[in-house]
């Protein structure tokens, strides 16, 4: 790991002084074929297997390539940084034996580096692809991505749901159904703000207790994080194995993160949950529709009428202009999916596309 985070430095090192010394831009495929020189001057890097070093180089072409595409697009464009060795966590082999792992699932073969042994905590199937070592904290990980074959769809329902997410409960659908918000950042807040304030009493930055310290911190933020992406997948999989159709609020979650419930849109992960959701519906036949969020908590469903009064409270909804009363959550979760039903029904095209996004009302 720590050779790998030197030759990143390096080759970053080589083509910054390249192009502000001579305007040559060096590729990955140049860095790959000195990588033998390399080996020369250093022999600690014959240690290495060959395609984990070439698979650094590649790395640090797609840093650049995400760097002169945000400058294009004209986003905050993000040069790529000199890593830390905190700050270096993996390395890949892109093509790994496919008997890397042993019979029995208690060994895996890492070549330079030997027999390993490993805890498989699931049998994995098809074709490995890559494989990676990965460091989280104090604990290790092998990642192994394999090719499948695609699976077959789920059985079709023919029920489509809306869905409208918050931060009282999780999500709410057009059927009534509450799922709970776990507001698991805040259970775990008390033994993080103990960790924390024994980290800050800790001011020597090298010190081992400090290092104790901070990963003490990072563990319960790493534990949290787990628990909302189970979280997150068991919803998904609730939601697709019961409905075809599953419409929700197209939001920008990362402005919402910015206002006064930013700790609070943070914890419960919607822009995770979408992702995850849209993927398992991809895989599994199924349909999910992003629909514009403007208004669809102030329109009665019933009438149409759409007014901010109509409102009541955080979980009242009552139209002032026709008197229907309803839960504001359900209201708002019909109206999601009568949108999203509009927009297949003017769609053209029979494929199953994942996280499609209709126009606005009232916009062309």
């Amino acid at each position: 790991m720590i050779l790998c985070q030197r030759l990143y430095n390096g080759m970053l090192e080589e083509r910054k002084g390249a192009y502000t010394k001579a305007g040559k831009t060096i590729s990955a495929y140049d860095q790959m074929k000195s990588l033998p020189e390399v080996k020369e001057a250093l022999p600690e890097y014959l240690g290495v297997n060959a395609q984990v070093l070439q698979d650094v180089a590649k790395r640090l072409e797609k840093s650049f390539k995400g760097f002169f595409s945000r400058v294009k697009s004209g986003q905050k464009a993000g040069y790529p940084r000199f890593r830390s060795r905190d700050r270096y966590n993996s390395f890949t082999y892109p093509q790994p034996s496919q008997n890397s792992v042993t019979a029995d699932g208690k060994h895996i073969y890492l070549p330079k580096i030997g027999n390993v042994r490993l805890k498989l905590h699931r049998p994995f199937a098809g074709k490995i692809k890559t494989l990676a070592v990965k460091r989280e904290g104090t604990e290790w990980y092998a990642v192994l991505t394999c090719e499948m074959p695609r699976g077959e769809p789920l059985a079709q329902t023919s029920s489509s749901v809306g869905i409208d997410v918050g931060t009282t409960w999780f999500f709410v659908t057009s059927d009534g159904e509450y799922c709970k918000n776990h507001r698991l950042f805040q259970s775990s807040s008390k033994k993080l703000r103990v960790a924390q304030r024994s980290l800050a009493r800790k001011p020597k930055k090298h010190s081992n207790r400090r290092k104790k310290a901070r990963e003490r911190v990072a563990k319960l933020y790493r534990k949290t994080a787990r628990q909302r992406l189970q979280l997150h997948h068991e919803e998904a999989r609730k939601l697709i194995t019961k409905h075809d159709l599953i419409c929700h609020e197209d939001l920008n979650v990362k402005g919402l993160a910015q206002g006064n419930l930013s700790k609070q849109i943070h914890d419960v992960g919607w822009g995770q949950f979408f992702q995850i959701l849209s993927s398992k519906a991809e895989w599994a036949g199924k349909r999910v529709i992003a629909v514009d969020p403007r208004f669809t908590s102030q329109r009665c469903r019933v009438c149409g009428h759409t007014k901010r009064g109509n409102r009541a409270s955080q979980a009242h909804f009552k139209c002032l202009s026709c008197g229907h009363t309803e839960n504001a959550d359900v209201n708002a979760a019909k109206n999601i999916l009568a949108q999203g039903l509009r927009f297949v029904a003017q769609r053209i095209s029979t494929e199953t596309a994942c996280h499609e996004k209709p126009r606005p009302l009232g916009l062309g």
